[in-house]
Order: structure tokens, then sequence, then C-alpha cells
């Protein structure tokens, strides 16, 4: 592992304490690296400064200085991020018939942002984005093609590059598994999003009674209670057809599952999906697995990650 930090034309090497973190989300986030120098002499740098994390010779991630913490020790924490850390700015936006890909690329251009591989989303889209964050505006655009297309795109900075790629693109061949994995968090529940009960309502100003449309699972509200949802609706929605569709959506347990102290690769980012075979207790998993969180964690003899998981059931 070796760290490196730029400012201006001096390209410091500094001693770094063992305990490196490098973190990416799905969405919503930029990647984060944390980590800890010793203080000496020459070593002189700012907020904004460039740092670039190599691993075995590969570049894994490369940003910038945002903040620093000193004590009285000789040491500094730094917390560095990538070009994402700029989507967290906020704009008003409108836009005609592009796609995602398009705006990703207006958006770096405006932010001046350096961009890579982008794969084309293909779905043209039209929206007015007022006061939201650049996160939010590229998500908006990507649940969208989602909805059109039935295909999920993940943005991610790739070494000091915006990528955004399919998702089917970016499986990997790293089982995890009882041997892989050294622990794991697995909770099923109905107290989150889990609705046996789905309640429509609808103001009929022609007729001046209120529509009420209703589907509901007899079974599991005998074994669960009566979990219900309810909403307001306006006449361009299909009352009836929405509710079944609600039901068939949050009528089940929610699952999620976090898998610690993997045996780290680091290749393996937010939105990449691995395969996952392991023993639950009351369920076997045995498929692939898209990885929502992870978090890396570099030492000097080893390196370990913590992933957050979803998929087959599983939410984040």
């Amino acid at each position: 592992m070796e760290v490196t930090i730029q400012n201006g034309s001096v390209v410091y090497y500094p001693a770094v304490e063992e305990g490196i973190t490098w973190s990416t989300e799905r969405k919503g986030s930029p990647g984060q690296l944390n980590f800890t120098v010793l203080k000496d002499k020459d070593l002189n740098f700012q907020e904004g400064n460039l740092v670039m994390l190599n691993v075995d010779g590969q570049g894994v991630f490369k940003g910038f200085v945002f903040t620093k913490k000193r004590n009285k020790g000789n040491t500094i924490t730094v917390t560095a991020y990538d070009q994402l850390r700029y989507f967290k700015n906020k704009d008003t936006i409108q836009y005609k018939n592009i796609t995602a890909t398009e705006l990703v690329k207006r958006i770096a251009d405006d932010f001046k942002l350096n961009v890579g591989e982008l794969e084309d989303t293909g779905s043209k889209i039209t929206r007015i984005e007022e006061n939201k964050t650049l996160f939010d505006i590229v998500q908006t655009a990507l649940d969208l093609t989602l909805h059109n297309k039935e295909k999920m795109y993940v943005l991610y900075d790739d070494f000091g590059q915006l990528t955004l790629k399919n998702v089917e693109s970016m499986k990997l061949d790293i089982l995890i598994d009882d041997d892989t994995a050294e622990d794991f968090d697995y909770t099923s529940s109905i107290d989150g999003e889990t609705y046996n009960k789905i309640k429509l309502s609808y103001e009929n100003e022609k007729t001046g009674k209120r529509d009420i449309y209703i589907a509901q699972d007899s079974s599991n509200i005998n074994s669960w209670g009566v979990l219900q949802y309810f909403e307001t609706i306006d006449e361009k929605v299909n009352g009836k057809a929405k509710a079944d569709a609600l039901l068939q959506l949050y009528n089940r347990k929610t699952r999620s599952l976090t898998v610690k102290r993997v045996f780290g690769d680091a290749r393996v980012r937010a939105g990449c999906s691995v395969p996952v075979h392991l023993s639950l207790g009351d369920m076997i998993v045995k498929n692939y697995m898209m990885v929502e969180k992870v978090k890396h964690s570099f030492n000097e003899r080893d390196h370990w990650m913590d992933l957050i998981l979803r998929g087959g059931g599983f939410i984040a």
C-alpha cells in the first residue's frame, strides 16, 4: 500500500499509520479515504491537495483532502473524498430529451470534473430539478432509466474518472462463504417497510364521495396482525392496480445482511455483484448479491472488507 499527497508540484510519500480505510456506497455518497500520517518538518499539505492510494501497484483511490485533524501527538488524521464529493453541490437544472449519460457529461463539464467510461443508458428523459443536489438529480435520472429500460446503472469514481456502468457488467468472481467471511449480521423483520394491508383513498369530486381501494393478505394478517399502508391518490392512478402492486412489494419480511471481515480485494466497490453462499440459520443464500456499501481496511499485513449486501429478498 502506498499513499501519496501532492501539494502543487511537490509529491509527498508520508509515513502512514496502520488502519487505512476506503469506503464506497452505491448511491448518494462519494468514495472516502481515511488515514493518519506522521508529521515531520518536511511534510506540508493543505485541504484540496491531491491524494492517491495504490495497492499492489494498482491505483485504487484518487481524490482530495477535505479534513485534517490534529491533537497533541505528532500525527494528522486525514479524510479525503473522490470527485463524487462535488455531487453534494446543489443546483437547479432543466434538461430535455437527453439520457442520464448525457446528463452526467453535462454536469461534469459544468463543474470541471474528469470523465472516464460512461455507458449509454439509452432512455431519453425530460425534467426540471430545482434546488437539488447533483446526487439527487442524477439518481432520479437513473431511477427513471431503471423504470423505462429495466436496467440499473451505477455512477462512481474510478481512480479520478467519473464512470457510469450497468451493474450487469460489474460482476466479480469473488466467492463469499463461511471460509472467506469471519462473521455476519443477518436481520429479518416485519418492523420496517412490511405491510399486509394496503389502503388507498381518492376524493371523487364527481360523486362527492371517497373511493377506497384495499388489497390485503388475510394469512399474514393472522400471523402478524394488521400492518397497514395508507396513501391518497389522484384520478390518474388506477387504484386497484396500485394497491395490488404495493401489496406484492411490501407483503413480506425485510431482510438485511452485513458480512464482516471478508478477505480483501481492491476490485470490490459499491455496485459490484459477488457470489454469496452462506447458511444464515433460517435460510441458505446461494446467489449473486449486489454490494450496497463496502469498507476496506488496510493494515501492514492484511486487508479486510465489511460488506452490506442486497438482492434475493435482502434490502440495504
